[in-house]
């Protein structure tokens, strides 16, 4: 007889109920991606990126998960082999071998997972240092937020006089942001503005939020600011966000490199209204971006919003780093 006994019904339920979930899982596997195409398969989730940077940040993603897949592969591999060739006999019930202090093994398995560690952190150090670099943008871009939206301050000289304002001269609105960025704003940079609310519509598209302007194929450097809690600022197809932190400036530069109108949000928890902190970003040729400035002078849109909030001298320039 059998150890197990003849009658053997318990296991047939079990198993049907196995296949029908693992049918069940296909089905909701393959469901779930019906809106994407084998085009799309590559970036393994990632939207198509937008700016001349994103390419970057894309291949990280798609190398940390061919690392994952190749240990995903590695550990499975391991459980299924141990599970077919080490199972327990039908006909033996004694305890098999047992191994205790295998120095070989022990190093492996803690070497190995260093090696990985080591291998993601080198890759995802050189890419944030090349993504974080700072260069001379042709365009300066202050964005402001707030609860519970977005204003964009237009750092440019609209009108052509580098003489207004005069050279050196920050306008009190941007005193919070450091002189080391400061000094690099335009001669004549009077400055435009948009000032969103929650329920403004892109006039193209209809989706929500305000709607920031930028020129393609010309480098834009982002000035983060807060005038209240931590936000952050998500462009998603740049596939890149930035925290934005009442008292502290994050910067970061791109150049878009394609034309349309994309999505952005705040991904940070800044309240009962955080869903509602969207944006949209319209990327256009640079003759088209200049005029929309000066349709924003004419609508009286001069000057810049608050940036942040106040702070002394020593604490607005205690970061010492060098552009």
């Amino acid at each position: 007889m059998s150890p197990y006994g003849s009658d053997r019904s318990p296991r047939r339920p079990m198993r049907r109920k196995l296949l029908q979930a693992l049918t069940a899982g296909m089905v909701l596997a393959t469901a779930t991606g019906c809106s994407y195409t084998w085009k799309d398969f590559p970036r393994l989730g990632m939207p198509t990126p937008v700016t001349e940077e994103a390419p970057r940040i894309l291949s990280l993603w798609q190398g940390s998960w061919a690392a994952a897949l190749a240990t995903g592969v590695l550990v499975w591999g391991l459980i299924l082999w141990s599970v077919i060739f080490h199972r327990r006999s039908r006909t033996k019930v004694e305890v098999p071998p047992q191994t205790r202090y295998n120095m070989p093994i022990e190093a492996l398995y803690t070497v190995v997972p260093l090696i990985i560690v080591s291998v993601l952190f080198y890759f995802t150090a050189r890419d944030e240092s090349k993504l974080l670099a700072l260069d001379k943008p042709a365009h300066t871009i202050n964005v402001v937020g707030y609860q519970w939206s977005w204003g964009f301050n237009y750092v440019e000289d609209v009108d052509g006089d580098a003489a207004t304002p005069s050279a050196g001269e920050v306008p009190k609105e941007l005193a919070s942001i450091p002189d080391k960025y400061t000094k690099e704003f335009p001669a004549g940079a009077e400055g435009v503005y948009t000032k969103g609310v929650p329920s403004d519509r892109n006039p193209q598209n209809g989706n929500p939020g305000p709607t920031l302007w930028l020129p393609k194929g010309e480098k834009v450097r982002f000035i983060l600011s807060s005038n209240d809690v931590i936000h952050s600022f998500w462009v998603v197809p740049f596939l890149f966000k930035q925290d934005v932190i009442p008292g502290h400036t994050n910067v970061f530069e791109v150049t878009p490199s394609q034309e349309g109108t994309f999505m952005g949000k705040c991904a940070e928890l800044c309240g009962v209204d955080h869903s509602r902190m969207l944006f949209n970003v319209k990327v256009v040729s640079p003759e088209r971006y200049q005029a929309h400035l000066k349709e924003l002078a004419e609508k009286g849109q001069t000057g810049y919003l608050p940036a942040g909030i106040k702070q002394t001298d020593p604490a607005r320039n205690s970061e010492t780093n060098k552009l």
